[in-house]
């Protein structure tokens, strides 16, 4: 199955900001501090995801 760059930097930015806002709501308040954290993990996955290739299939026989 091929999964191509930009569906594997939705699936990593959805993981990262989830992950990211539950830690965040664990007192029942988000601010700002939090929310900029939230977005920073979704930025940031999505840039580190996008930016490395996907392994190449070796062609062993």
């Amino acid at each position: 199955m091929r999964i191509s760059s930009i569906a594997k930097s939705i699936t990593a930015g959805v993981a990262a900001g989830a992950t990211a806002a539950v830690t965040a709501i664990q007192d029942g308040v988000l601010d700002t501090g939090e929310g900029v954290t939230i977005v920073l993990a979704v930025l940031g996955a999505w840039g580190i995801t996008w930016a490395v290739p996907n392994k190449q299939a070796s062609r062993d026989l």
